[in-house]
């Protein structure tokens, strides 16, 4: 699905994209779309878990024999800004909170990920990536997808919360009155992308009930 290009190339942000092994490789996907076609967006560096692969391999059907066609792979075209990292690459510029970026987003997060990240262990890339956001106060987002929760998950919810992260569950809605699961996906990753200051033309945004014209004549 094409997007609209947005804004100028005044000041490009820099995004990190983590996606691991929890169901939901459509929300990845159409995250990564929209970073791609955003002018206001410079960088992304993407980074998949190695279950993350498996789970694009089964929902996707995302077939990439080599790690530099991954990116393309999950968007589905070609891509111009985004940077494929190895999970395993701990020495990646991501890893170092000397290298500045505007947020990470991890969609689908997986609660075993949740889990990591609530209580500071950073043995994958992506749990290093979203540590330094924590550390740094910079912002990160975990689109948590699992259901029923928990009580561990929510404690891991709370204390991620409590530590600096956004919670921000994959949880899509409906008062937009949605036709097609892409109109589903859409909306969830326009809502979660304007948290990051990138607002989407796509995004539906409720502005109250219109007055009925019952209500019109009897005022």
């Amino acid at each position: 699905m094409p997007f609209m290009r947005l804004g100028t190339r005044a000041a490009q942000k820099t995004i990190v994209l983590g996606v691991t092994g929890a169901s939901g490789a459509l929300f990845a996907r159409r995250t990564l779309q929209m970073l791609e076609a955003d002018a206001r967006v410079g960088k992304i560096h993407l980074v998949i878990s190695g279950a993350g692969l498996k789970v694009l391999r089964d929902e996707l059907d995302l077939e990439a024999p080599r790690s530099s066609s991954i990116a393309a792979a999950l968007a589905g075209h070609a891509v111009r800004k985004t940077e494929y990292l190895l999970d395993s690459d701990i020495g990646a510029s991501i890893a170092s909170g000397s290298y500045t970026h505007h947020g990470m987003v991890v969609i689908p997060c997986s609660t075993g990920c949740l889990a990591q990240i609530a209580h500071g262990f950073s043995q994958t890339l992506i749990e290093r990536a979203a540590d330094v956001c924590l550390k740094e106060s910079r912002q990160l987002i975990l689109a948590v997808r699992d259901t029923p929760f928990s009580r561990v998950h929510l404690w891991n919810m709370l204390l991620a919360q409590e530590a600096g992260a956004e919670i921000f569950p994959v949880m899509p809605s409906y008062y937009h009155r949605p036709k097609t699961i892409d109109d589903l996906v859409t909306q969830f990753c326009s809502r979660l992308l304007a948290h990051l200051g990138l607002e989407q033309p796509s995004q539906f945004r409720w502005e109250g009930e219109k007055p009925t014209q019952k209500s019109k004549v009897e005022g």
